[in-house]
């Protein structure tokens, strides 16, 4: 009657471990994936940021070397806003097809 008792205690372990063991695959799969997703978040924000960045100070150079300011900086400010929003886009995109493809 001992040995039963044992013999489930003994299962139930090995039950807990390996579930343990399954759901820390898991994890690890889940944290690599969560990694990976904010790396492609802060690509995008970066680049959009960077292309606005960029037509401003174009603009503001355009502005300085041609005394015309604020329009060129203006200008050049939306066609950055706009340049960052579709590379933005594209990169989305591009992210969410590789994803799909992962699969």
């Amino acid at each position: 009657m001992a040995d039963e008792g044992r013999n489930g205690t003994d299962d139930l372990d090995k039950r807990i471990a390996d579930a343990k063991a399954a759901h820390m695959q898991r994890s690890k799969v889940d944290h690599a994936a969560e990694g990976r997703a904010e790396t492609r978040g802060w690509a995008v924000g970066i680049e959009f940021v960077g292309a606005v960045i960029v037509g401003a100070v174009i603009g503001l150079l355009l502005d300085k070397w041609l005394n015309t300011a604020p329009w060129l900086m203006i200008v050049f400010l939306v066609l950055g806003f706009a340049a960052g929003l579709r590379r933005a886009m594209s990169t989305s995109k591009q992210f969410d097809t590789d994803l799909t493809t992962d699969r």
